[in-house]
């Protein structure tokens, strides 16, 4: 599941790439025909490619998690929450499985983050 998850998001992560670029490409080979002629499709443009980098960034961060949990498979210690070593339990490595932490500390780190009124 993991190494599938690894090649779809490789994938993704290539395609978002090429479709940033691509605007980049022809704008530096001065082919100005797909120019916009109005200043708000220069700012729609630009957003649409912003929206597209975040997007590779997220996609990136997540193949990087995916490569630790495939990593600590390798090492053994896979399904163990890194930060109380106790089990992480199997319904949450099926929903997520490449997470780090169990259920019950993630939980903690919320309600520590929560501002208190």
């Amino acid at each position: 599941m993991l190494l599938e998850k690894r090649r779809q998001l490789a994938g993704d992560v290539g395609g978002l790439q090429n479709e940033a670029l691509k605007n980049n490409r022809r704008e530096a080979s001065g082919d100005l025909s797909n120019m916009p002629l109005h200043m708000a499709d220069v700012g729609s443009d630009n957003y649409e490619q912003e929206l597209t980098l975040g997007l590779i960034e997220g996609e990136r961060a997540l193949l990087g998690e995916i490569v630790e949990a495939l990593e600590r498979i390798d090492k053994g210690t896979y399904g163990v929450c890194l930060a109380t070593g106790q089990p992480i339990s199997k319904a949450r490595l099926n929903a997520t499985p490449w997470t780090k932490y169990c259920y019950e500390y993630m939980l903690a780190q919320e309600n520590r983050q929560r501002p208190r009124h």
